[in-house]
């Protein structure tokens, strides 16, 4: 629990540094949470493919810290949630039902491109290794 506890910290610190660099306007799209958590899914495909596909134990610390931790803490659905209400609540009803669809599908795009890429690049790498290990080039 304190290793989820910690990276959730982590995480949250890192969102929350994210919105003082790039804070967004009221009524405007929110993009540095929409980022946030675009950048967070892929990350989170990225750790998984890694995660699951190691040659060598993983410590079992190491998804719970990151996935859950760092990266749960990191991605914001609920704040998601509270920019789409504001926007609608505010009169902005077609930048609230953009964000309110986008988010999702751009989350879940986020994840499988990630997971693509990092499945190929992980063949690519032990398929080199292999060409090593026989002497080839």
């Amino acid at each position: 629990m304190a290793a989820v506890a910690v990276g959730g910290a982590a995480g949250a610190a890192a969102r929350y540094g994210a919105g003082l660099l790039w804070p967004d306007e009221p009524g405007a799209f929110p993009w540095t949470t929409f980022g946030v958590n675009a950048v967070g899914c892929a990350l989170i495909g990225v750790l998984m493919v890694l995660v699951t596909g190691a040659r060598a134990p993983v410590h079992p610390l190491v998804r719970p810290f990151l996935a859950t931790g760092v990266l749960g803490g990191f991605t914001t659905f609920s704040t998601y949630a509270v920019d789409t209400e504001r926007l609608l609540d505010g009169g902005h009803l077609g930048t609230g039902l953009v964000h309110l669809a986008l988010t999702p599908l751009t989350a879940l795009a986020s994840v499988w491109a990630a997971t693509v890429a990092t499945r190929r690049a992980v063949a690519r790498r032990r398929a080199g290794a292999r060409r090593r290990e026989a002497g080839g080039r």
